[in-house]
C-alpha cells in the first residue's frame, strides 16, 4: 500500500489509539484520520491535546483531516457511517482486561464479539482495503511459554474467549469475502499517553505518585511480556501496509519473560531516579483467569511484517514515569 490514504481508528481516544493517531499525524503525507469512539474511557479533549486541532463529523463522508464520530461500535449504523471511503481500519475499541470480563462476560462479548462483527461487516460493505485488529495473548490462556501463532487456544477468561472469537471473525471475512484482515496479539503494552489506563504498569505509576501502596495478586512470580508503546505502533502500522499478509495472526511482544516483582524493582528505580519513594507492596489472592506464564515469541512478525521490538523494559518505564511526573514534556502535538 502506498500514497495518500483513509484510517479508521476505532476507540481513538485511548491510550494506543491516541499514539498511533499522533504517529499518523506526525509522519503521514496528507493522509487523513477519522476516529469512532463513544467516550467511555478517553475524551476529545485529550485527544486533541495529543493530537492537534479535531473535527466532530456525522460520517467518514464529511470533510477532515483528523476527524471525530462520537459513536459505539455496537451501533452498526455509526460504523457503516465511519468507513465509507476509509482505505484502512485499525480495530483498537473494546472491553479490555480479564476482571471485567470475569465480573460480567455477557457485557465483554456484547462489546467485542458483536462490536467487532459490526466493524467487519461495515468494512466489507465499504470496500476497506485492509483491516488491523488488536488481540491479545489471552485467548491462548495456560501455556507453556514463549506463545507462538501455532499454539492451539484455550483461553482462561471470557476476555481470551471474546478475542478469540473476534480473530476467528477476522479469518472468515478474509476466506470468504477477501477482505484483508491482520490480527495482532499484543503483550502488555505501557508507556506515554496510559494515563487512563488500568494495566499494572500505568496503575503502579499513579499510585507512587498518590503515595499509596502497590497490591500484588499472589506471590508475584507471575510473568508477563511488556511491549512498550512506541514499538507497538510501528507494529500496528506495519501491519496495515506490509503486502500478502492478509487472514494472518502475529504476536506483538519483546520475546522477553518478566516476572512482576521484576518488574515492580525496575519500575522502583524507575520512580526512585525521579525522587519518588515506594513502599514493599502486600500480596492478595490470585484472581480469578489470570495466567502465570505469559511472553511471546515474535519471530513470526519479524519475518513475515519485518518488525522487532527495540525499546528495553528499564527505559520504556524511564520514558513512562517521566511522561506522568512532567506530562508537558511529552511530544508536542503536531
Amino acid at each position: 500500500m502506498s500514497g495518500r490514504r483513509r484510517w479508521l481508528v476505532t476507540g481513538g481516544c485511548g491510550f494506543i489509539g491516541r499514539a498511533l493517531i499522533r504517529e499518523l499525524c506526525i509522519k503521514s503525507q496528507g493522509d487523513q484520520v477519522l476516529v469512532l469512539d463513544n467516550l467511555s474511557v478517553g475524551s476529545a479533549a485529550e485527544l486533541a491535546e495529543t493530537c492537534g486541532e479535531i473535527q466532530f463529523v456525522d460520517s467518514a463522508e464529511d470533510a477532515y483531516q483528523l476527524g471525530l464520530i462520537q459513536g459505539d461500535i455496537c451501533d452498526l449504523g455509526a460504523v457503516e457511517r465511519a468507513t465509507v471511503g476509509i482505505d484502512v481500519v485499525v480495530h483498537l475499541a473494546a472491553n479490555t482486561g480479564v476482571g471485567p470480563s470475569v465480573e460480567d462476560p455477557f457485557q465483554d462479548c456484547v462489546t467485542n464479539v458483536m462490536g467487532t462483527l459490526n466493524v467487519l461487516e461495515a468494512s466489507r460493505q465499504n470496500g476497506v482495503d485492509r483491516l488491523v485488529f488488536a488481540s491479545s495473548g489471552a485467548p491462548l490462556g495456560e501455556q507453556i511459554p514463549p506463545l507462538h501463532e501455532g499454539l492451539a487456544p484455550r483461553p482462561a477468561s471470557p476476555y481470551g474467549a471474546s478475542k478469540l472469537s473476534g480473530e476467528g471473525y477476522c479469518s472468515a471475512y478474509f476466506q470468504s469475502f477477501d477482505l484483508d484482515t491482520v490480527a495482532l496479539r499484543f503483550g502488555n503494552v505501557y508507556g506515554p499517553l496510559s494515563n487512563n489506563k488500568s494495566s499494572v504498569v500505568a496503575k503502579f505509576v499513579r499510585q507512587a505518585l498518590l503515595g499509596e501502596q502497590w497490591e500484588i495478586y499472589g506471590d508475584g512470580t507471575q510473568t508477563r511480556d511488556y511491549v512498550f508503546i512506541d514499538d507497538l505502533i510501528d507494529a500496528i502500522v506495519d501491519a496495515a501496509s506490509v503486502k500478502d499478509v492478509g487472514g494472518e495472526v502475529f504476536q506483538i511482544a519483546t520475546s522477553k519473560e518478566t516476572t512482576l516483582l521484576e518488574l515492580t524493582e525496575l519500575l522502583r528505580g524507575s520512580l526512585r531516579t525521579a525522587g519518588i519513594e515506594v513502599a514493599d507492596p502486600f500480596h492478595t489472592p490470585s484472581r480469578v483467569g489470570d495466567v502465570q506464564r505469559n511472553y511471546s515469541d515474535t519471530s513470526k512478525a519479524l519475518h513475515r511484517l519485518g518488525w522487532s521490538s527495540k525499546v528495553d523494559l528499564q527505559t520504556g518505564l524511564d520514558r513512562t514515569v517521566q511522561s506522568f511526573v512532567n506530562p508537558r514534556d511529552q511530544v508536542p502535538a503536531p
